[in-house]
């Protein structure tokens, strides 16, 4: 049996078949073209399902299901109740999908989907409870226990991005202020470094861009704070104790096996990982009790497929 994965993006739909083992057989994708009316990007959903099929040498009677990751929330019922990127409101997806090809049809936010592949596939894989965090332009989160995706009573659950760690903080996207993801995120770190780099125009950050403060993004500042670069720490540790809260607070409520480090910022890998390590500690509530591991993600770009795949598995 096989399942179909979508992993809407707003600049590309990317399409799989995947096995029962977490493995992507065959994978295409499209521009997502996302000022156009949603029945045209489903169209596209579908077509690129059928391009997968053939290629993998498989029908439509060898699908269990269709899985969709959105950047948004989703209803049970495969409604899609916002997707801010894509401008969608209520859009009823399984629906739309299901008049091309007739199957079960599961939809989920994007963070969860990618949780839920590293749990069925990757490094969270044999664990019972683990949280997946991914540093992006946002932070996203996916959240499994007792081997089941936790989304809440109402589809909010496990929107850790929008923790409030500052009250009355940065303005976020959402609406709030001072949400985590303002603090913890590649938006965020390049948002630090261009306030820390308006009053030190020489440091290594502001060389490495040639004085355009509009290349500066998140490898630029961690490069530059592996050199030693005092406005590149200084930027650097503070994203570290902002995600490092957030963590402790995902600890302190949940306390899971392991928590998985994903996303853009993730391709730091040690650097990221050894920093947040040694900060934890000072935040643990009782530190000889023990704590999560804390792992890298190990499916990259592929994780978005293999997770809205195998919501058919749940």
């Amino acid at each position: 049996m096989y399942y179909i994965g979508i992993d809407l993006g707003g600049t590309n739909i990317a399409v799989g078949a995947v096995n029962e083992e977490g493995r992507i057989i065959a994978k295409t994708e499209t521009p997502t073209l996302a000022s156009r009316p949603y029945p045209e990007l489903v169209k596209d959903m579908a077509a690129c399902a059928r391009r997968v099929m053939e290629e993998a040498h498989i029908t439509e009677d060898d699908i269990h299901s269709i899985g969709i990751g959105i950047p948004g929330v989703a209803s049970k019922d495969g409604m899609v109740i916002f997707c801010t990127n894509l401008g969608w409101r209520n859009v009823p997806i399984r629906a739309e999908i299901q008049q091309y090809i007739n199957k079960p049809v599961f939809v989920d936010n994007d963070a969860t989907v990618a949780g839920w592949a590293e749990y069925q596939a990757g490094v969270s894989r044999g664990t019972n409870s683990s949280v997946f965090l991914t540093l992006g332009t946002g932070l996203g989160s996916g959240i499994i226990i007792n081997g089941k995706i936790w989304a809440g009573a109402h589809g909010a659950g496990g929107e850790l991005g929008h923790v409030v760690l500052e009250v009355d903080g940065v303005p976020c996207t959402c609406g709030k202020r001072g949400c985590a993801e303002r603090y913890c995120s590649a938006t965020a770190i390049i948002r630090m470094a261009r306030e820390a780099c308006s009053d030190a125009p020489n440091c290594a950050i502001m060389r490495a861009v040639n004085g355009d403060m509009d290349r500066i993004n998140a490898k630029v500042v961690f490069d530059a704070a592996k050199e030693g670069d005092s406005v590149a720490v200084q930027v650097f540790n503070s994203f570290i104790k902002y995600l490092t809260i957030d963590i402790n607070n995902v600890i302190s409520f949940l306390d899971p096996e392991m928590i998985i480090l994903g996303g853009g910022v993730s391709r730091a890998g040690d650097f990221l990982l050894d920093a947040v390590k040694a900060a934890l500690p000072e935040y643990l509530f009782y530190p000889t009790l023990g704590c999560p591991e804390l792992r890298l993600a190990s499916l990259g770009n592929e994780a978005g497929i293999i997770g809205a795949a195998l919501l058919g598995k749940e």
